[in-house]
């Protein structure tokens, strides 16, 4: 009877346990549903600006206004998306931040890795992470069905920029990583945990091949 009893009170907290983290996920899932729609929210209001404005200082005892980013200054950064990052095959899209944001984190978000380059650098290599696996946070779980030819689309800074995929490959999960492509293009790469293997990571390299207003 004790034994049976034991047994009742372990079933008991593993059920309570799993309940937390089914309730974590959801709530985690709700949260990001909720920030995505006000960050889609803020993005669209931003693209519809007419007028860009520049963050300016004045300067004390004279008629002269310096632009901040030609005085040194540095400016502000916003934890609002900048862009987003759409892969049709796999019905995804998801908001993307500047890569000084404390939003931009893997843990959060899709993330832009710091040193790779926005999508309107020339030649440059525009470096997105994100999860896969389960729970709330596995922004790129989907990413595995991709093959090489896809196309993924950035919108940023009112152009849209298209790409497509060139080479897929793994990489074992060591603290660093390779990536492999012609650095005559302009290029997205996209990295992500291999599906169904913990060891390695997957990179989706892709090259620009249209840019459209």
């Amino acid at each position: 009877m004790e034994k049976e009893y034991k047994v009742a009170i372990i079933g008991a907290l593993f059920t309570l346990i799993g309940g937390i983290f089914l309730f974590y996920n959801f709530a985690e899932s709700k949260k990001i549903l909720a920030y995505d729609y006000m960050a889609h929210r803020f993005y669209e209001d931003a693209q519809e600006e007419e007028t860009v404005l520049v963050p300016q200082e004045v300067v004390e005892g004279e008629d002269l206004i310096v632009p901040v980013e030609e005085s040194g200054l540095s400016d502000q950064v916003s934890d609002q998306y900048i862009g987003y990052l759409t892969i049709p095959k796999i019905n995804f899209t998801k908001g993307f931040l500047d890569n000084r944001s404390l939003e931009n984190d893997v843990e959060k978000n899709i993330m832009v890795v710091e040193g790779s380059n926005y999508p309107d650098v020339e030649k440059g290599n525009f470096i997105i992470a994100g999860h896969s696996g389960t729970g709330w946070k596995a922004f790129f779980n989907n990413l595995y069905q991709l093959i090489e030819g896809d196309i993924v689309y950035v919108d940023y800074k009112g152009k849209r920029y298209t790409y497509q995929i060139q080479s897929i490959y793994t990489q074992p999960k060591v603290g660093k990583l390779a990536i492999y492509r012609n650095y005559h293009e302009t290029t997205l790469t996209l990295i992500t945990c291999t599906n169904d293997d913990s060891t390695t990571q997957t990179v989706y390299v892709a090259n620009l091949i249209d840019v459209k207003e």
